[in-house]
């Protein structure tokens, strides 16, 4: 296992700690579920973020925050902030996205989240036994309010920034393209993130809020293959008495040849935080309204995570290499397959100054040594930032203890307001390190 990195030790002056009390004092748990609920009652599935932007502009002007809408398309866009500092200091983004995963609605989800969608999978917040629950609650508007409510908590304590202070809350964060009724195909994959970057509005680091608590300085990128398996088209009454090779029963053989392949990639690209998985997420085969006709082709689609270290086309020649292994393994095995998407993964240096703040933040909190989240394989907009030149360092909410049972399993429709207020200290804490000190202090040229 990779060797935890020095954390360079650089106490806070006590002006800084005074500051840092200070804002610390205005957050407020019911404060934050409040928010956070406001934020999960506006649906916002990935390429319809627009309604839940504009909310968040005008929340952030209410709060003397200079916030501003930024559209991409009719439907889709960014809510920024600006709180701006005095000159000379480093400018820092806080970025967290604020598109869901699913739609959660029986029309586009169902059967796939279930024959009944759970409350904490559809929009529309409630407060449950002190949790915020609906989609999304968790992760991304649980991180989203954390965001908002660090700047609000700096803006209320008139901390003395030298450098910006930039809230970004973008569209197009989940892993997937256009849904149905979108128009854009590039409407997820950290499409908000790239073009908040493109049109000018960064800063010197970033922190990315998203799942883990403990500060992560590289993730996985994403690489999906659209695998097709051919047969011949058939009729259930003549089978048995005309050539017979059914697409759909041939894909089985390649779906189970490429599980027992997936842990065998993941072993061999295991190492620093990273442990890239891969899966099938989807396969199309045949006509649902007439299923006595076995089709000539069955499609699969396969995700796979990438690490830092690994190059895109090297895994794609993986990839084929292990496909061929497995029509060797079955003779007849007919199939052709393509790259439809790359996302790389990446990595900023941990003795960045901004992993650096964000490891003493979480040190400040948690009264011990930072200890990195390894073996992760989730991906994230840090990609995208990263890939784009800003140093990342990515923070999550720490998980509760004692959730909701009733929504158990994966959920990302549950926080508890008192693991979000730990995080917010957090980011408050990154701020005031950073935004108070002169670019010189922070290793950047003046």
């Amino acid at each position: 296992m990779d060797e935890e990195p020095v954390v360079r030790q650089l106490p806070l002056s006590p002006e800084q700690r005074g500051w840092l009390e200070k804002a610390w004092q205005q957050i407020d748990p019911e404060r934050l579920a409040e928010l956070d609920r406001q934020l999960v009652s506006i649906p916002s599935p990935t390429g319809e973020e627009r309604m839940c932007a504009e909310f968040i502009a005008a929340h952030l002007r209410e709060q003397g925050i200079e916030g501003m809408y930024q559209p991409m398309d009719e439907r889709q866009g960014n809510a920024l902030g600006r709180i701006r500092g005095s000159g000379g200091g480093p400018d820092l983004l806080l970025y967290a996205p604020i598109d869901i995963a699913f739609a959660g609605t029986e029309e586009e989800d169902s059967p796939w989240l279930g024959d009944s969608i759970r409350p904490d999978r559809k929009p529309g917040g409630f407060i449950e036994d002190g949790f915020v629950v609906g989609a999304g609650a968790e992760n991304p508007k649980g991180y989203a309010t954390c965001v908002i409510a660090a700047a609000e908590a700096i803006r209320k304590a008139e901390i003395p920034l030298k450098g910006d202070l930039l809230v970004g809350l973008g569209a197009g964060g989940m892993p997937t393209n256009k849904r149905p009724g979108i128009d854009r195909w590039n409407a997820g994959q950290g499409s908000g993130a790239s073009f908040m970057l493109e049109q000018g509005f960064r800063g010197d680091f970033c922190v990315l809020a998203k799942p883990g608590w403990s500060v992560s300085w590289e993730e996985v990128g994403l690489c999906w293959f659209e695998v097709r398996v051919h047969g011949i088209l058939s009729y259930t009454g003549i089978r048995h008495i005309t050539p017979y090779r059914n697409a759909i029963i041939e894909a089985t053989k390649v779906i189970a040849g490429l599980e027992r392949w997936f842990p065998e990639y993941s072993k061999r690209h295991t190492d620093g935080l990273v442990a890239p998985q891969g899966s099938i997420g989807a396969i199309e085969g045949g006509w649902t309204y007439k299923p006595s006709f076995p089709p000539m082709t069955c499609n699969l689609y396969v995700d796979i995570r990438i690490s830092p270290r690994t190059d895109v086309m090297q895994l794609k020649r993986e990839f084929g290499e292990a496909l061929a292994q497995i029509q060797r393994e079955n003779e007849g095995l007919e199939l052709d397959w393509e790259m439809i998407l790359s996302v790389p993964g990446t990595h900023t240096p941990p003795d960045n100054w901004i992993v650096q703040s964000m490891m003493r933040a979480w040190e400040e909190l948690e009264g011990r040594p930072h200890q990195a989240l390894r073996n992760t394989s989730g991906a994230t907009d840090a990609a995208i930032l990263r890939g784009r030149g800003l140093p990342v360092a990515r923070l999550g909410i720490p998980r509760a203890q004692g959730a909701l049972p009733q929504y158990g399993g994966f959920s990302m429709g549950v926080v508890d307001p008192r693991t979000m207020e730990r995080l917010t200290r957090a980011l408050v804490y990154g701020v005031i390190d950073t935004c108070t000190r002169t670019r010189d202090e922070v290793g950047l040229k003046a």
